[in-house]
């Protein structure tokens, strides 16, 4: 059986999913960590993050393209990381209904085998509307809210209340397809379409 051609670092299924479209062969690899704290600019940031998990995986796994990407939720001057538990999940969630709006940065990054460097952010725009109580404490009480940055997935509870407003969609899902697209573009990486 032929190597894979991607590496992909990440055990996201929406990321699995976006490649899968695209008919690339892959492996999954997942990072350990987003890496050190770069910065205080949120695209700085998301671009940092996602290049620490591009490398970490690389070096585990020479000669091979490696795709890795990184999420963040950025409103009002504040970061909206992965919950510590439902009580910073509540916050978070109703921190973004108070905002109205806030950003969803998402970074792709495509590594070569060489350890050339292609990289994109983008960012979406979502209005949060109120959540009634009884749903807020019904949805803590589950669990899809324990590893997603601002505690919440747009496609998933969440879309009730949330709407992107400006930008891609799959920018807040995770990894844009015309993104990725375009790294390949700019790789020279050659792939074909279904």
């Amino acid at each position: 059986m032929p190597a894979p051609s991607i590496i992909l670092a990440s055990s996201s299924p929406r990321r699995q999913s976006l490649l899968r479209r695209l008919n690339i062969e892959f492996d999954i690899h997942p990072a350990n960590s987003d890496g050190p704290i770069l910065s205080s600019d949120p695209e700085l940031r998301v671009a940092g993050h996602a290049l620490f998990k591009a490398r970490e995986v690389a070096a585990q796994h020479e000669n091979c393209w490696v795709l890795a990407g990184d999420t963040l939720v950025y409103g009002d001057g504040e970061f909206f990381t992965k919950p510590d538990d439902s009580a910073h999940a509540r916050y978070m969630l109703q921190r973004l209904q108070e905002m109205g709006e806030h950003r969803v940065y998402t970074a792709s990054c495509l590594l070569s085998p060489g350890s050339e460097v292609f990289q994109l952010v983008d960012y979406a725009v979502v209005s949060f509307r109120n959540i009634p109580e009884s749903d807020l404490v019904s949805y803590l009480n589950g669990s899809e809210w324990s590893d997603k940055a601002g505690a919440y997935a747009i496609q998933g509870w969440a879309g009730q209340f949330a709407n992107c407003i400006a930008g891609d969609f799959e920018t807040i899902v995770g990894m844009s397809e015309v993104t990725v697209k375009k790294l390949f573009a700019m790789s020279g990486f050659q792939f074909s379409c279904k």
